[in-house]
């Protein structure tokens, strides 16, 4: 065997176990992506279940914001779809952006019926468990996007941005 064969034999192996690497750092990144999508799904969860609550405590009491109070659910049930959607693939960039665009419009519902209380009703606790939630929520949902930015970073990254096609990798979607 010349040299030349062999420096050229430990060029290739050197490249194969990049290339190995690379490829099990993305999978690696992908799957915490994949991993802390399910504390951000159970949140989305406790606090609808918590907004249910709070509009069937509020509508009878608050009959003239019924057209509000219907718009809050509606926009309840498409958080809802839209988080039931990204759990089959929370790492999908339509998946998540559908359900970040549902979450606002939450929001904005929720800012146009604001309950702080209710004539013949005690809302203090359910408010404060609203509140714990949406904190919860926030929180999850950042350790989400960290692990979002960690891999979008590593997919952009030269020179494993020369494999990410050859694999199959993409960009991933913050919430």
């Amino acid at each position: 065997m010349s040299t030349a064969q062999i420096v050229g034999g430990a060029v290739v192996a050197a490249l194969l176990f990049w290339i190995v690497g690379a490829y099990n750092r993305l999978v690696r990144l992908r799957g915490a992506i994949v991993r802390r999508f399910p504390p951000v799904d159970e949140q989305f969860r406790l606090r609808h279940a918590l907004l249910q609550q709070q509009l069937d405590v509020i509508a009878p009491a608050l009959p003239d914001a019924a057209p509000r109070i219907d718009v809050l659910r509606a926009a309840c049930k498409q958080v809802e779809a839209a988080c039931a959607h990204a759990r089959h693939r929370p790492g999908a960039v339509g998946a998540v952006t559908s359900l970040r665009l549902a979450e606002d419009i939450l929001g904005e519902a929720r800012a146009r019926l604001p309950v702080q209380s209710v004539p013949g009703a005690d809302l203090s606790e359910l408010n404060a468990r609203l509140s714990a939630s949406d904190a919860t929520l926030a929180f999850a949902r950042r350790q989400f996007n960290d692990a979002v930015l960690a891999y979008n970073a590593a997919v952009r990254q030269f020179p494993t941005v020369l494999i990410v096609g050859l694999f199959g990798f993409g960009s991933a979607g913050t919430l």
